[in-house]
């Protein structure tokens, strides 16, 4: 996401490399290709120049200090202003209620009825609730179905009533179920229409008058780019909605959506949608935003992706193997699963600091890891616990069952040792490190 106007950013910045010092001349170069960048991305005419004026004014006033040079003390200000641009904070959803009641709108194709079940899938998997999927959308005729479908895949119950046409007195019946059945989140996939129109505002003000939800999000694909900022000050208009769902982030966008709709409407954008999976789903931090957008990587939302796949209990298991050279290819294929589950290879490696640019023009399958697990899983059990007898019958055999060949199971078997290797002398520096604090 963002690539465009990330390496068009970095160009500008190029300008003031080797600058002694800020003036109004090489700052005003600089920020005329910040602001073509910005235009560029689609951000608002009017946004861009703003934006560009403001950093123009606090990078004439403020001192370059001896350890910053221009362009970093450049780089530095840009970032502050794209974080405040983008909200400045971040903006929980508000779980309050029982149950807690939250109300999809948006025109139709932004990905509303994804959305939601990728949110219900958060809020059970992450936070421990009992989401409840509310089928309104009574006018496309695969609406229901498809949220039923995603429903049953993360075993999510869905509130659905195919044969009623009235989306207000299936809201409130889904609400009072809910409460039947102990479900602590009820998320409202409402209906959209190809463009606003009169009716389809009438029926999603009713429904939230019925309802009074703690929150509305308005949902909206990042692909449209103006077009997303301007249907959303409609729709803010008349819900006044408490925050912004951008989808499709990681398609072909140029991102300008993001850059300007918290500005227009005023109000912050909760959640990004990264993907197809029912995992990829963000959590929208202004200022992480703002370090993938300059290159800076986000080794937060990294390390928290981390986290959520750590099982403590499991680690210290590992840790144990590891220190008696017992670590075996199970453990091995164990850990793949876990880094799988992170999310995308590529947008992992790209939240490392400096890695993003140096690997955007590389191909990096998901299903990078495919060829790995066929080898270790063409191996008996015998095998994996003990990867010494694998000797060279043993391997043609593996290479044979796994479609691979004898150079692949070699380099794999190569890499496990080295990898042992490496976990060895981590898990030894540990314990002396322990043993110096005694």
């Amino acid at each position: 996401m963002f690539e465009s106007l990330s390496e068009r950013l970095e160009r500008s910045f190029k300008i003031l490399k080797g600058e002694g010092r800020i003036t109004e001349i090489n700052v005003a170069e600089t920020l005329k290709d910040v602001r073509r960048a910005l235009l560029d991305a689609d951000v608002n005419y009017k946004i861009a120049k703003t934006f560009t004026d403001t950093v123009k004014e606090k990078a004439l006033g403020r001192n370059v200090l001896t350890a910053l040079k221009p362009s970093q003390l450049m780089v530095k200000i840009v970032h502050e202003e794209l974080t405040t641009l983008m909200g400045g904070q971040f903006v929980d959803i508000d779980l309050k209620g029982n149950p807690a009641i939250i109300l999809m709108s948006g025109l139709q194709g932004s990905g509303k009825t994804t959305f939601s079940a990728k949110l219900a899938n958060m809020l059970k998997s992450k936070k421990g609730k009992r989401p409840l999927l509310v089928a309104c959308d009574v006018y496309r005729p695969a609406a229901i179905n498809q949220l039923q479908v995603l429903g049953e895949q993360l075993s999510v119950p869905v509130y659905a009533e195919p044969e009623n046409k009235n989306p207000v007195a299936i809201a409130q019946a889904a609400v009072k179920y809910a409460r039947q059945h102990y479900n602590d989140v009820v998320i409202v996939d409402t209906a959209g229409r190809l463009a606003i129109d009169e009716l389809m505002m009438t029926e999603i003000a009713a429904i939230k008058k019925a309802l009074n939800p703690q929150e509305i999000l308005f949902v909206v694909d990042a692909m449209t780019g103006q077009d997303a900022v301007n249907t959303a000050k409609e729709f803010n208009d008349r819900l006044d909605f408490d925050g912004v769902v951008l989808t499709k982030l990681d398609g072909d966008t140029r991102g300008g959506a993001a850059l300007s709709i918290r500005s227009v409407v005023d109000k912050p954008i909760k959640f990004v949608g990264t993907g197809e999976k029912m995992d990829a789903l963000d959590v929208f931090h202004p200022e992480r935003m703002a370090d993938r957008i300059l290159g800076m990587g986000d080794i937060v939302t990294l390390v928290e992706r981390a986290q959520e796949q750590f099982d403590e209990e499991e680690a210290r298991r590992l840790q144990k193997k590891i220190a008696k050279n017992q670590f075996d290819f199970d453990d091995f294929l164990a850990q793949i699963q876990q880094i799988k589950k992170m999310g995308n290879i590529k947008d992992l490696a790209a939240m490392i600091p400096g890695v993003g640019k140096a690997i955007k023009d590389v191909d990096i399958d998901d299903d990078a890891f495919k060829g790995v697990e066929a080898i270790i899983r063409s191996m008996t059990p015998h095998e994996r616990a003990n990867p010494s007898v694998l000797n060279g019958s043993r391997k043609q055999r593996i290479a044979k069952g796994s479609g691979t060949t004898i150079v692949e199971v070699n380099r794999l078997l190569k890499q496990f040792d080295q990898t042992g290797k490496m976990m060895r002398m981590a898990t030894s520096g540990r314990g002396k490190m322990k043993a110096r604090r005694r």
